[in-house]
Formats: C-alpha cells, structure tokens, sequence
C-alpha cells in the first residue's frame, strides 16, 4: 500500500497517530469504567449504575455496564494488536488516547451520569459535594493530562515530519 492510500500515517514513519489515540482512548475509557464498576460498584457497594429503581434493575445495570467495558477492552486490545502488528502505533499518540479516554469517561459520568440524568451518586447518606469535585476533578486531570501528552505528541510528530 502506497503511502498515499494511508491519509492518516505520519509522513516518514509508517505510524498511525490518530488511529493509536482513537483506539487507546477506548482502552482508556474502557478501563475506568472497569475501575469504576470494581472499586465503587462490587467492593464498596457505594451505587449502582441505575439507583433509581429496585436492587435487581441496580444489579442489571452493573451487569450491563461490566459487558460494554469488556466489549470495549476487547475490541481496543484487538485494534492496539493490530497497530502493533503493521508497526502503525505511535506511542506518544498511544498514551495521550489513554488518558484522554479515561478523563473522558470519569467527566463524563460524574456531569451527565450523576448530575444531569442523576442515574446514580458517587454515596448515599452523605453530603455527596466533596465527593463531586473529587470525581469530577480527577477526570479533568486526566483530561489535562492526555491534554499536554496529545499536544507535545503533536509537536513531536510535526517536527519530525519537518526534519
């Protein structure tokens, strides 16, 4: 395949920078909310993804969610095999997506999941306040983050193309 037919391949490297951030930022995603389903849902017990209804709906819908984050784990780790695989992934692209995709997710959930659709609250029984902000700003961090990553990704990929 000529380099032509490859829009998305930086000039020079064969690599793919989109397609690594694109599919490192499923993995990314895909991971919190893994997190998110072990840690708040099953260990601590503190919610269910759907609290408004009976203990079995709550149950269900952690069912669901733990199904959609696999499918989402494995359809990333097939798609970074296959970057891998054609010597496509470009690193630095890589871990910009996976931070990227997980601050994604945790703002995500924390405005429009808890806030705006109120499907559920990080805890019951308590002022919920602080535990907003520290949901909703380790999202943003991560989203800084993969914010900074992606730019100096960008650089170093320009620069490259330059030399």
């Amino acid at each position: 395949m000529s380099a032509s037919a490859r829009p998305h391949t930086a000039p020079g490297t064969g690599s793919d920078p989109r397609r690594s951030m694109v599919v490192c930022g499923v993995i990314g995603a895909a991971v919190t909310a893994a997190l998110d389903e072990i840690v708040f849902h099953q260990i601590l017990h503190w919610h269910h993804f759907y609290d408004r209804s009976t203990l079995g709906t709550g149950l269900l819908s952690d069912g669901l969610l733990h199904t959609a984050e696999l499918l989402a784990l494995v359809a990333g780790f097939f798609l970074y095999a296959d970057l891998r695989r054609r010597r496509a992934l470009a690193p630095a692209h890589a871990r910009a997506g996976l931070f990227l995709g997980a601050g994604a997710f945790q703002v995500f959930d924390g405005i429009v999941d808890h806030k705006l659709l109120r499907l559920h609250q990080v805890r019951y029984g308590v002022d919920v306040t602080p535990y907003d902000w520290a949901w909703n700003l380790a999202g943003l961090v991560l989203l800084i983050v993969g914010g900074v990553l992606a730019f100096r990704a960008v650089r170093q990929s320009g620069a490259r193309s330059l030399s």
